[in-house]
């Protein structure tokens, strides 16, 4: 349950009986949609509302006692309002949360002094003195909008997205596991602008990773928990024995490296390091992280797996981490994604484990067992890529929406096709603005409720395609 603070404008020679109705529609919906109201009671101030500064103070000491599980807040305007009430309180609580303006519309035929509203004019004079406080605040898409409407209960349901988004991303821990191989300067990324918004990394060298898995043996119970792990996530294939024990054994120690520093999300050292020292792939690992919500990265991808996890945040389903691998044919809004095998089996109905055909001939294919194999199938699609940018000492984004098709497609891995609008200009803007050849996806339609968080409050430099 989300947990939102309510702040009900109100002036006092308006009717009293709207902010009634408001109050009760206003419970009336929060409870339909799971969402837990923190707002003054009836006996607390004139109908609830907040008018005067007395008001604002004793909202504010709600809000202050409530901060630690307050993860939004929506002002509601049933009337005009008091302009100062509202800011006032937000500052004096202290919180820094997303802000819902939302603002009654008049009925034509009640503009008797009994019935009208005038929230209209209200809300712009509300949202005149969050900006001058420097409050961040949400707009409806429309600017007077009934709470029964549902396009505004949509709207509500984004906000609430919008505020795990920005509550998620202010305490993000990454396990980097392994240095970035040689070959992919393209993920390089600033560990210490990352951790300017709030965003830690936990690093752990490969070897200590592989050395750790030489005191664990097939009898040891974290290895047999895991091998049985792995049986019952997908199809082992043609997987020979020994190599899932390597597998087991491998995710056992990265289980026990995610459970001790409390990981919400890991990126991984591969090509080719855990090949040629270890012996198999970890896409597996890799997948069932993923698909329980602890979004992993390849390539020691950072940047990429917190792309992974602010999308997961957005549309609470997993992320998949891919390359913007090819052209479809002749088809300029259409593209291949690709990775050698380790997307969450959300995007695999008919997912197995395979080996890596592309990394095989570089480090033999018999040291490759472990990368997934699967075709995504017709499905929505958010993508996009967060990324330091070190020349400006910011953290930068794109995001956009298309669709995941049925398209026919031969090849092996993990593999999709996507058809995006004015996918060539999207290209454009990927080249020219040093973002990586990595993207993530999503099967959803969340870009609005991403740019919302990460551009409008968590203040960083978000491009929306399209």
């Amino acid at each position: 349950m989300t947990n939102i603070g309510v702040i009900i404008g109100n002036r006092n020679f308006f009717p009293d009986h709207l902010v009634t109705e408001s109050r009760n529609e206003l419970l009336s919906i929060f409870k339909k949609h799971n969402i837990n109201p923190i707002l003054l009671s009836e006996s607390d101030t004139k109908l609830g509302g907040v008018e005067t500064f007395h008001d604002a103070e004793k909202c504010a000491n709600l809000f202050k006692s409530n901060s630690n599980i307050i993860e939004g807040i929506l002002v509601i305007l049933p009337n005009f309002g008091d302009e100062k009430g509202v800011a006032d309180t937000i500052r004096l609580s202290g919180l820094n949360v997303p802000v819902l303006v939302q603002a009654y519309p008049d009925d034509l035929d009640k503009l008797e002094v009994k019935n009208r509203r005038d929230a209209y004019c209200g809300k712009i004079s509300v949202c005149n003195n969050l900006y001058q406080y420097g409050i961040k605040y949400t707009l409806t898409n429309n600017h007077v909008i009934h709470p029964s409407a549902d396009s505004f209960q949509n709207e509500l349901i984004d906000f609430v997205s919008v505020c795990r988004v920005v509550k998620g991303m202010k305490r993000v821990r990454i396990g980097a596991v392994g240095a970035r191989p040689n070959a992919f300067n393209t993920v390089r990324y600033s560990e210490k602008i990352l951790e300017r918004h709030g965003i830690s990394v936990t690093t752990i060298d490969l070897s200590e990773v592989i050395g750790k898995t030489k005191n664990l043996s097939e009898k040891d119970e974290v290895v047999i928990q895991a091998l049985n792990k792995i049986k019952s996530y997908a199809n082992t294939g043609l997987t020979p024995p020994d190599k899932l024990l390597q597998l087991a054994t491998m995710d056992a120690v990265l289980t026990q490296f995610v459970d001790e520093h409390k990981l919400d999300a890991t990126a991984i050292q591969c090509w080719t390091s855990v090949q040629e020292n270890y012996g198999c792939n970890v896409c597996t690992s890799m997948s069932i992280m993923s698909e329980n919500m602890l979004p992993s990265a390849c390539e020691v991808d950072v940047t990429g797996t917190l792309t992974m996890y602010a999308m997961q945040l957005a549309s609470q389903t997993p992320s998949a981490l891919v390359d913007w691998n090819n052209n479809y044919s002749d088809d300029d809004e259409k593209c291949v994604l690709f990775h050698c095998g380790n997307w969450a089996k959300s995007f695999l109905p008919d997912i197995k484990l395979s080996t890596a055909p592309i990394l095989g001939t570089a480090v033999g294919e018999e040291n490759t067992h472990g990368a997934l194999d699967g075709r995504t199938p017709a499905s929505p699609l958010t993508f996009g890529r967060i990324s330091t940018d070190d020349n400006k000492g910011i953290i930068k984004a794109y995001f956009g929406e298309g669709e995941l098709t049925d398209d026919p497609l031969k090849t092996f891995g993990t593999r999709a096709v996507a058809k995006v609008k004015n996918l060539q200009d999207l290209m454009k803007y990927v080249c020219n603005n040093g973002f990586e050849h990595h993207v993530v996806m999503n099967a959803s339609k969340t870009q609005k409720i991403l740019k919302e968080a990460c551009g409008n409050y968590l203040g960083w430099d978000i491009h929306l395609h399209n």
